[in-house]
């Protein structure tokens, strides 16, 4: 019996594939190591040890991969894996040392790292957050979708949370929107299942009145989780969708009034209609909301604070009301896992134009330089970023360069500041339109930190007229479009106007008789970290 112990642990094989020296407890409680077995290994006489201790496995069969720990509870609460207890002593050094698995006097793997960060994991070449996922993207065909744009049309985001008969989960990075507020409340009272989760560290602070709405919530009887703490696996939580039944909304836009409301900002949004897609966002939420970083509200309430702001109630015209199709694909993306991948392929998959909308875009970033890349191709690419106080002088650098590029190597590529005439706030879309045929939406700013660091969602819809739809969007804010005022100022101005001059008379500021001619890019030129601020 010796024997054959002897001789399979010199045949066994196992690799050492992380390691998580530093977990965010008292004393590193719960601290472990990963282990792949190739096939199933007795591990009677194998070690696990560091350069001062070793802890034995226990005298069974192991299989798959599994977290060894000497506190097997407490590592439960910081791996998915199934968790294996060690008998012995073994502290792994938060200053970095060489970790060894051994099989009597064989060392059969071993692992070195650095110094560790607070609750995350080595693999060898990179710490990742404890509990941050690993999705590939997800794809569906023929799949019905509504795109929308707004201010012009907040209807789509309201509708999907007002369809839910059995689920409904909301995510977003805040929550001030008293019409979803309602629509969550109706649905937890009708016995759907109601979730839903905010980021707890926004930007300049969480809006007031985010925590009156939150309690409205929990009172409801939602599951209310807010994403934050030292254990966060996302710089910020930006991601911004719902998933209710078999339908899943994504969009630009936080849940407040001046975004999915309607009330303020140009954005972008695809309400989805395929379980497919439906299903992948409700894994992403449920691994999102059932991690140790998504507290409860009532845990959280206490020690939430509030910023205040003013309340947007302006109202805007509609010149893109929602357009249907039925998408040849759509394909769902989420940072950090592999929306930065997803944006380089889209970006590279260009072949005639390429439009990007951008509340902001840093000069000097990677998705900037694939985008002059574009053009390089011989791609023609325009550039619309917000012209906003905050977010001018850093994308007017933007603009500058790129049209230095362009006239220093004679590309088709310009680059501007979005005016938006009262027809809308401000820019606040994270999007794209490459080639008339393919149409990038959601939450991810294009910038290094919110591709690698936050938690983001976005879609990509193979369809001509849900590109078209979008293109034609971005085309009427590239030109300024029609100058109108906000619904009742307008009404004041327009009597003084009948009053003065008899008649009413529309001011236009360059072609935009129908938001968007299709010869648009033939006939005219136009004129030369990383969780956003609430705003």
């Amino acid at each position: 019996m010796l024997v054959r112990l002897a001789v399979a642990a010199l045949l066994a094989t196992a690799t050492i594939t992380a390691v998580a020296p530093n977990p965010a407890s008292d004393g590193d409680a719960g601290e472990f190591v990963t282990v792949r077995f190739d096939e199933p290994t007795d591990t009677t006489g194998w070690t696990l040890a560091d350069d001062n201790d070793a802890a034995a496995l226990p005298n069974r069969t192991l299989s798959g991969t599994v977290a060894l720990s000497t506190d097997p509870a407490a590592a439960r609460e910081r791996t998915d894996h199934r968790v294996v207890g060690l008998n012995g002593s073994l502290a792994l050094s938060n200053a970095g040392e060489r970790v060894e698995l051994r099989a009597g006097n064989r060392t059969v793997d071993a692992l070195a790292y650095p110094s560790a960060p607070t609750a995350e994991r080595w693999d060898g070449g990179e710490w990742t957050p404890l509990g941050a996922s690993s999705f590939a993207p997800v794809e569906a065909a023929n799949a019905s979708v509504s795109a929308f744009a707004l201010p012009d049309s907040p209807g789509p985001p309201l509708d999907v949370l007002e369809s839910a008969d059995s689920r409904l989960y909301l995510a977003g990075y805040t929550f001030t929107s008293a019409r979803a507020t309602r629509a969550l409340v109706a649905a937890a009272e009708r016995g759907v299942d109601v979730r839903v989760l905010v980021e707890g560290g926004v930007a300049g602070g969480a809006p007031s009145p985010e925590d009156d709405r939150l309690d409205v919530l929990a009172a409801a009887g939602v599951d209310v989780r807010v994403l934050d703490g030292e254990r966060a696996r996302y710089s910020f939580h930006h991601a911004k969708y719902a998933v209710a039944d078999d339908r899943a909304v994504v969009l630009s836009e936080n849940w407040k009034p001046s975004g999915s409301g309607g009330h303020g900002n140009r954005g972008w949004g695809v309400a989805v209609t395929d379980p497919r897609v439906a299903d992948h966002l409700a894994r992403v939420f449920r691994a999102d909301t059932e991690w140790a970083d998504a507290e409860p509200w009532d845990a959280v309430r206490e020690n939430f604070t509030v910023v205040d702001g003013d309340p947007a109630t302006e109202s805007y015209p509609t010149r893109f009301p929602t357009v249907d199709a039925e998408a040849d694909r759509v394909r769902v993306l989420v940072a950090p896992d592999n929306a930065r991948r997803g944006v380089r392929e889209l970006v590279a998959s260009a072949d005639e134009s390429l439009v990007v909308q951008q509340a902001s875009l840093d000069p000097n970033s990677a998705f900037t330089d694939w985008t002059v890349d574009a053009a390089r191709r011989g791609v023609r690419v325009r550039v619309l970023l917000s012209g906003k106080w905050y977010a001018r002088d850093g994308n007017r650098n933007t603009t500058e360069r790129l049209n230095r590029i362009a006239a220093a190597e004679g590309l088709d590529l310009e680059a501007e500041l979005a005016e938006p005439r009262s027809r809308y706030e401000e820019v606040h879309v994270k999007g794209a339109v490459v080639d008339g045929e393919r149409a990038l939406v959601g939450s991810l700013n294009w910038n290094e930190h919110a591709a690698t660091e936050n938690r983001e969602v976005v879609v990509v819809v193979e369809d001509d007229a849900v590109a078209t739809y979008f293109g034609r969007a971005f085309r009427a804010d590239w030109r300024g479009g029609a100058w109108r005022l906000p619904v009742g100022l307008a009404a004041v101005v327009a009597a003084a106007a009948i009053a003065v001059a008899g008649c009413a008379r529309r001011i236009e500021f360059g072609a935009d008789s129908e938001a968007g001619r299709d010869g648009f890019w033939q006939d005219q030129r136009g004129e030369r970290r990383d969780g956003e601020r609430e705003r």
